[in-house]
């Protein structure tokens, strides 16, 4: 049988794409060359929640993944006013103190008998995350009329660093890498 192996990570760093790349390495995908596919678990793989990812090959390899990414950075700031955000502009306001968003992503999948779902979210709240993965989910296995009873969620989530990048993602690894030559 066939192992899709997810894992989650975190990262900060001065660039989003370093950002990226360290989240990549805290879920030990980083040396890989990623292959984006829809979200389709075929029938003969079994989906396997882990801590890191384990050795899939060496490095420079392809690796046939769904993902679920959420950068943030000291660009994406949020302007947010007590009860509301910004933009809801009231007579004698204050403006308050600008606020780095959380950074969340997360994957969720569906298995039954025969084929499965993943479903990837991002967000800001990691509770509104899990909720529209089960949305999701749900949505996918009625559009394709299939019974999916077994489910399972993983979100990453974490505080923006105030001077940098941080990157959440959640990885489904399918298999092992492949050579790209």
């Amino acid at each position: 049988m066939n192992t899709i192996h997810v894992a989650g990570g975190v990262g900060v760093a001065p660039t989003a794409m370093a950002s990226y790349d360290a989240a990549l390495a805290d879920a030990n995908l980083h040396n890989y060359n990623l292959v984006a596919v829809s979200s389709v678990v075929p029938a003969e793989a079994e989906v396997k929640h882990v801590e890191e990812a384990p050795d899939l090959g060496p490095a420079g390899n392809k690796l046939t993944v769904v993902e679920a990414r959420r950068t943030v950075g000291p660009g994406d700031e949020v302007d947010f006013r007590e009860g509301g955000r910004a933009g809801a502009e009231e007579s004698g306001s204050t403006r308050a103190p600008r606020h780095h968003p959380p950074v969340a992503a997360g994957l969720g999948w569906a298995t039954g008998p025969g084929p499965g779902l993943f479903y990837e979210v991002t967000g800001e709240d990691p509770d509104d995350v899990r909720e529209r993965i089960h949305a999701g989910l749900d949505a996918g296995a009625d559009l394709r009329d299939w019974e999916l009873p077994e489910r399972t969620v993983h979100v990453e989530a974490a505080d923006p660093a105030p001077d940098g990048y941080t990157t959440a993602v959640v990885i489904a690894a399918y298999g092992v890498s492949e050579s790209p030559l």
